[in-house]
């Protein structure tokens, strides 16, 4: 693993990255942080706020500057947002600064889990079944070229799949 010995999760809205991380920190005794929690915490508004108030572009920066800051800690699981790849330099971070873990699952698991969350700016659409579909067309390729491996959440609790994440930490090689 990395210098950090941070574990970054990486992936859309819906395959249960908040929820995993919790777990996952529970089970290895670190800090679980989430990085939209965190922008929150920073700002005093929740995100459908900042989306209304500075746009997509305004909460993206807001999201540089706090995954610049959260990737510098040692020792910690974070969650990030599910556009949290969009940046070239946040994805520059994630790598350079922990293990990033590519939490997966199919585009019906995200519509399922994410259809009565209002909390969700883009998701406020005529069709986010098909906002969902674009995101991961568009999205899908960066959380791999990021991720140093893949767990599919797909029909798997918390705690299996953060049994597979500790497998797949325990065969890393050291770099």
């Amino acid at each position: 693993m990395k210098e950090s010995n941070s574990i970054f999760l990486v992936g859309p809205m819906g395959v249960g990255k908040t929820t995993i991380g919790r777990v996952l920190a529970d089970s290895m005794g670190r800090e679980f942080l989430d990085s939209d929690r965190e922008i929150e915490a920073a700002t005093g508004a929740d995100i459908p706020w900042i989306f209304d108030v500075e746009g997509e572009e305004g909460f993206r920066a807001r999201e540089s500057r706090m995954i610049e800051m959260l990737t510098t800690r040692s020792n910690i699981i974070l969650a990030t947002g599910g556009g949290a790849v969009l940046a070239a330099e946040n994805r520059r971070w994630l790598h350079e600064r922990g293990c990033v873990v590519y939490l997966r699952a199919p585009v019906s698991q995200q519509i399922e889990r994410t259809r009565r969350d209002k909390s969700r700016p883009l998701l406020q659409t005529a069709d986010p079944a098909q906002k969902i579909r674009d995101l991961m067309a568009q999205r899908d390729p960066l959380y791999k070229e990021v991720a140093d491996f893949i767990v599919d959440t797909h029909r798997r609790g918390p705690k299996a799949v953060c049994a597979e994440i500790r497998r797949q930490l325990a065969t890393e090689p050291d770099e």
